[in-house]
């Protein structure tokens, strides 16, 4: 934690904002601090309030906008600087690319020590509004309150929403998202209203009292819908109600679940699913391949964007139809069943066992008979006895969590000596730390970004590495 600043050292004027830190606040200087500015955008000339100290920075956020960048542009949701997410909004979207490019490029050349002259454009999103197909809210009965709010006695506090940055027990209630399509606003406002007009009790997150805790809301780009509502402590007459009100009101519904969690945590992978009306799953479409999606499954929340990024992966691996992939973190093996058509044999592996079953499942749902998964940490299954009983790969895929690889796998990748590895991330600077142990046998041929979160500083990053001819 930072300390707060002194009331006297609170503001500075006409600050210049010159850069994007990688959190994607701007970056600024003022005689021998450096500023992390909240909504700063480069070429914005500012007036900011400090707000914390840390060792070597200052974290400020800006109170007026005396010269605005040409970047900068009015963000288009109501709710933008109060909620957490959308961060870029006020950014337009050509500069958004921009500066992840920058940053994709900065980190893999400090951090990596990669050569980046010739990294190729930024892939823009398809859409930049409603691209989602995964969005969880969550219910509360202490609305955070706004500056324009005004508290009329005996008012619902209640609010189904998102949650404050910084404040876990505070949610602001979401009028309108822009975040997923249609029929997502209309079903969480229709729950939010239903609930408060038959007294159902909306979730107290300090003393873990109420009936409603959280509302998953997964759309597909087959048209499919799960509405999954979890209870905390509700009765069984306030379950049948709510769920038959959405049964009703929105029959377009494929997936109607419920979830009853008392525990303190959120997650849902250790609690029981209950089916109300229609599947336990739906269907993505990929490439004429489905893939089945539960309520517990992972899948790339930009649908779009991901068959975006999974071409680039199976064009970056150069498969001809003769090759062995491992597929590492593969997850509910989507991207080894995407590119079984074009391999000899893909072999998945990943720690979640329910996300391997996942991935069994979408292989015999496709007619694949070339994909076999396991599962276990990864250190621990990539052993060298493993690669004795399967096989050396023609080529590695990797696309490991944000922490990156673990630094065991790194060196068994190394020991495999794989012709080919396309490594994919959504954390460039973790990648860039990996790439830089793996340059001791092989050399980054392939850079291509892609953006599957506008409006927000992450980006999805691919390299293509190939094994130096000294070691062939």
């Amino acid at each position: 934690m930072g300390r707060r600043i002194p009331q006297e050292k609170k503001f500075i004027s006409n600050l210049e904002i010159v850069d994007i830190a990688e959190e994607g606040k701007g970056v600024a200087k003022h005689d021998s601090m450096v500023l992390f500015v909240e909504r700063g955008v480069p070429g914005d000339v500012v007036d900011v309030e400090l707000m914390r100290k840390k060792k070597s920075f200052y974290e400020a956020r800006v109170t007026k906008v005396n010269r605005p960048s040409a970047h900068r542009t009015e963000a288009f949701c109501a709710h933008f600087g109060v909620c957490g997410g959308c961060k870029w909004q006020h950014m337009e979207y050509a500069a958004q690319l921009t500066f992840k490019q920058q940053y994709v490029e900065n980190v893999l050349r400090r951090i990596g020590k990669v050569d980046v002259q010739d990294i190729e454009p930024i892939l823009p999103s398809q859409h930049t509004r409603y691209y989602r197909n995964k969005l969880e809210f969550t219910f509360s009965n202490k609305r955070w309150l706004t500056d324009l709010d005004e508290v009329v006695p005996g008012e619902s506090m209640d609010a189904l929403g998102f949650h404050v940055p910084g404040r876990f027990d505070k949610i602001l209630k979401i009028e309108h998202c822009y975040l997923q399509a249609d029929p997502s606003n209309a079903l969480r406002n229709a729950i939010s209203e239903f609930a408060e007009r038959t007294g159902i009790s909306f979730y107290d997150l300090r003393a873990h009292t109420g009936a409603l805790r959280n509302l998953i809301i997964r759309t597909s780009s087959t048209g499919e819908i799960m509405v999954i509502v979890v209870f905390a402590y509700p009765n069984q007459e306030q379950i049948q109600e709510l769920m038959g009100f959405l049964a009703a009101e929105f029959p377009q519904i494929t997936s109607l679940l419920y979830v009853i969690n008392q525990k303190k945590n959120d997650t849902i992978f250790d609690q029981d699913i209950h089916v109300y009306a229609g599947r336990d799953f739906i269907y993505e479409e990929m490439e004429g391949l489905r893939f089945k999606v539960g309520p517990k499954s992972f899948y790339q929340t930009n649908s779009a964007q991901a068959y975006q990024l999974y071409k680039i992966t199976r064009e970056f691996a150069e498969l001809t139809g003769d090759q062995l992939v491992y597929d590492l973190y593969t997850g509910a093996g989507t991207i080894a069943n995407f590119v079984a058509r074009s391999a000899k044999h893909v072999i998945g592996v990943e720690y979640v066992p329910s996300a391997i079953e996942d991935a069994r499942v979408n292989a015999s749902i496709n007619g694949i008979q070339n994909t076999e998964f396991y599962a276990g940490d990864m250190k621990d299954v990539l052993t060298a006895d493993f690669v004795q009983e399967h096989g050396r790969p023609d080529v590695i895929i990797t696309d490991p969590p944000r922490a990156g690889m673990h630094p065991d796998v790194v060196q068994r990748i190394l020991e495999m000596e794989s012709p080919k590895i396309v490594y994919v991330s959504c954390n460039a600077a973790t990648q860039a730390r990996d790439l830089e142990i793996l340059a001791s046998k092989y050399e980054v041929v392939r850079i291509k970004p892609v953006d599957m979160f506008p409006h927000t500083q992450h980006v999805e990053n691919v390299v293509l590495l190939k094994l130096k001819s000294e070691w062939i």
